[in-house]
């Protein structure tokens, strides 16, 4: 995508179908007369009156205590500078927008119009009331240093500057896991620290504390070494100055065991680190470039222990792992402040995390085959589920085990299970399924491509990494439809109709006849079939020229799914095909099959697509709990579609004993605990939450996951082909861009996962 276009497609996110990022949603009925009297006049007189009496009343009745200010004048924005305060909002909402989907803290953004430091701070003073917490951004030093400190003094609320404080937990994490892993003691070590602005000297203090000793931290500006004979330096310098004469980056680096850079990119050279000590400690997180390329480091250094802020690169220092969690702890316990023993409850916390073993669904996330702690492995990744249940808490601990805390929780297993729930979905899941299909992009064949939006989907799997598309249709309309989106890489067109294309349509024709030969194809009937789009594109991936192929945006699933079944075979040990949808629901992901293929399963069909299911969400990190659902409960109904549920459901309980399934249930018993531990407490899924629901015929369950789909705007992914010897994918009639880049991604993750299996097999 060339400048323009990436340009207006940035706008065309922030301005449409609505402008901005967030909005207010109520938490209340709303619907009649009642419910607008209690919202309002007079209902709403009887809670106001409530915290009149009891000014801490306001945590129950509104909600203050789970509603933090993100506040900037807009002074030193991301690597904008000074752009003013209506020009930040779009990033205040977008940190905003973090805090929601990681932590589910609601936001208010505020943007101040005064670079005056008193009138700031009274502002917000002011302002307080409403927040449960304050979190200070993109602020410039040094007024961002007395901003926070006085804040922090005289608001009775959480307030922390992210910019400062954010980098430095999640750095300092990774320095006591690198530390260990270089075998070395905090005190004994020599730093050189390039940059001296908030987050640079916020880090330094912070790693002070772990036990870094000042006098051996040598910090360097943009001007060269900070000494004491400065007099542009600030007082928080001041404590990093040295008394030396000025020594270059170089010869400061000279024996060092760790370099912290947050300075800009390239800076360090291959010499300087190889003038460092053995097993050199290297944070170098300047971004887009980090002071030194990961590739060269690693290159000179065998024994390097590096981290940056790119998450193209083991060992991210990504601020996403700290604020939401430490606010999230902070609000729960309603902390006063964010003191230094609850920042170091979570630079422990995340230290900590980083030695566990890694949850599945992680691993699938990043493509890898056991994540471990390592020298690639120092600091959790921002997938993991277990940060929210790992850092509040300890946050939470902190502030109560130093005084902050007014509200101090007591039963810790009950604060876990809330945590839990307030993960919900939020489209974790699709950035997942995204993340682990860069890792090793696939060639994708998109059968359609001379459809503008089935083109702008291949545009963005192409642009964001996930495969590498093969465009097939009219190539002129293609050229002419790439040319309106900017869509300008050089990627490989087909028209499987043109001349061109002959000696490949004879080639496929030929492959394709031998198999259908005695079923009453001839090779004349097979030369037709290949100038369809569909077929040739079946091909292509049967003969190897493709890794996986999706189609169906513009023609019926059946007369789709036709010629996949006809030329691709079925993977090995399968008897059947059929799909599933993943739903993207504010419980977690749901996977329902079948929804696409078999009209009528039997009991032996409906255990296969349960078994194939349970393997497809293992796929994608989730062990699954299934529900066979019906009309009936346990035997409550002799009727043939409710009896060969049971008989699917008494035939894994016995071959399959290693699954979590039961039925026949009805879906609301499956999907309510409470209701189902009341009523069928022997039940296999007592206790437990359901994610995967097998239906007893294509018609309830299609039903279902449309409904789901367009009243309750669940995302939805799928269908999911199974069962299918090679990555094919359709997409339902009509799929919008999101959802065709989404199913491209499980197209990825398809053919990555048969390469893998197919690799074990020749070992």
């Amino acid at each position: 995508m060339n400048k323009d276009s990436k340009r207006s497609e940035a706008l065309l996110y922030h301005s449409k179908p609505t402008p901005g990022k967030i909005q207010v949603v109520p938490t209340k009925k709303y619907a009649t007369q009642r419910d607008l009297s209690l919202a309002y006049s007079p209902g709403v007189a009887e809670p106001c009156l409530e915290i009149a009496r009891d000014v801490n009343e306001v945590y129950k009745y509104t909600a203050k205590g789970n509603l933090v200010a993100v506040i900037t004048n807009g002074t030193a924005v991301l690597g904008l500078g000074d752009i003013g305060p209506e020009a930040s909002k779009p990033v205040m909402e977008g940190k905003g927008l973090l805090f929601k989907i990681f932590s589910d803290i609601d936001v208010f953004d505020i943007e101040i119009g005064t670079k005056d430091i008193e009138e700031f701070i009274q502002t917000v003073k002011n302002i307080a009331p409403t927040f449960g917490g304050i979190n200070l951004e993109d602020i410039k030093a040094p007024e961002s240093f007395e901003i926070e400190r006085r804040l922090v003094e005289e608001l009775n609320i959480p307030v922390m500057h992210d910019d400062q404080h954010g980098t430095a937990i999640i750095s300092s994490a990774a320095l006591i896991n690198a530390l260990e892993l270089a075998n070395k003691k905090a005190e004994d070590v020599k730093m050189v620290v390039s940059g001296a602005g908030s987050a640079a000297l916020a880090c330094a203090d912070l790693y002070v504390l772990l036990g870094v000793k000042v006098e051996n931290i040598l910090m360097y500006n943009s001007k060269g070494l900070l000494t004491k004979n400065n007099p542009a330096l600030s007082a928080l310098q001041l404590k990093y100055a040295k008394d030396i004469e000025p020594i270059g980056l170089e010869e400061g680096l000279k024996g060092a065991d760790i370099f912290l850079g947050l300075s800009s990119g390239d800076i360090m050279t291959a010499d300087m680190l190889l003038g460092m000590a053995e097993n050199p400690i290297v944070f170098a997180m300047a971004n887009p470039d980090p002071e030194i390329n990961y590739n060269l480091a690693i290159a000179t250094r065998k024994d390097i222990i590096m981290a940056t802020g790119r998450s193209d690169y083991p060992n991210q220092v990504n601020n996403v792992l700290g604020f939401p969690y430490i606010f999230r702890g902070a609000l729960d316990v309603r902390a006063t402040k964010i003191n230094e023993a609850m920042k170091m409850a979570a630079v422990r916390a995340l230290a900590s995390l980083a030695k566990e073993s890694v949850p599945e669904q992680v691993n699938v996330a990043y493509g890898a085959t056991k994540l471990g702690f390592g020298r690639e492995y120092i600091i959790p990744k921002p997938f993991d589920p277990r940060l929210i249940t790992v850092v509040a808490p300890a946050v939470a601990k902190a502030a109560m085990d130093s005084g902050v805390a007014l509200n101090p929780i007591t039963d810790w297993e009950k604060y876990e299970e809330e945590l839990l729930d307030r993960l919900g979905n939020d489209n974790k899941m699709v950035r997942l399924i995204t993340n682990r299909a860069k890792m090793d992009p696939k060639r994708i064949v998109f059968a359609e491509a001379d459809h503008l939006n089935v083109l702008k989907a291949a545009q963005i799997v192409y642009e964001e990494g996930i495969g590498f598309p093969i465009l097939l249709g009219n190539k002129e309309i293609i050229l002419e439809l790439k040319a309106e989106l900017g869509f300008d890489a050089d990627v490989e067109i087909i028209d499987p109709k043109t001349k061109d294309q002959e000696e490949r349509r004879n080639k496929f024709a030929s492959s394709y006849w031998l198999t259908r030969e005695r079923r009453g194809i001839s090779l004349l009937d097979a030369q037709k079939l290949m100038r369809e789009r569909n077929y040739f594109a079946a091909m292509m991936v049967n003969e190897g020229e493709a890794d996986a192929l999706v189609t169906g945006h513009s023609r019926s699933y059946p007369s789709v799914v036709k010629p996949m079944l006809q030329l691709i075979e079925k993977a090995p040990g399968a008897s059947l095909v059929a799909t599933a949808n993943m739903m993207m629901t504010n419980r977690g992901p749901m996977f329902l099959s079948d929804t696409a293929i078999n009209i009528n399963p039997s009991a032996d069909d409906l255990a296969k697509i349960a078994i194939m299911t349970a393997k497809t969400a293992k796929m994608f990190g989730v062990e699954p709990v299934i529900a066979m659902v019906s009309y009936s409960n346990f035997g409550s109904s002799t009727n043939p579609g409710a009896s060969k549920v049971r008989e699917a459901v008494a035939y894994l309980h016995k071959n399959h004993p290693e699954l979590v399934i039961d039925g026949e249930i009805q879906a609301d018993f499956a999907l309510n605990p409470e209701m189902l531990q009341e009523k069928f407490p022997f039940s296999k899924l007592a206790g437990k939450k359901v994610n995967t629901l097998i239906f007893p015929n294509l018609e309830s369950a299609n039903i279902t996951y449309k409904l789901l789909k367009e009243l309750n705007k669940v995302d939805s992914i799928g269908p999911i082909m199974l069962g299918m010897g090679k990555p094919v994918h359709i997409f339902q009639l009509g799929a919008s861009v999101e959802e065709m880049v989404n199913m491209s991604a499980i197209a990825v993750i398809d053919a990555q996962e048969k390469e893998l299996k197919k690799n074990n097999s020749v070992k």
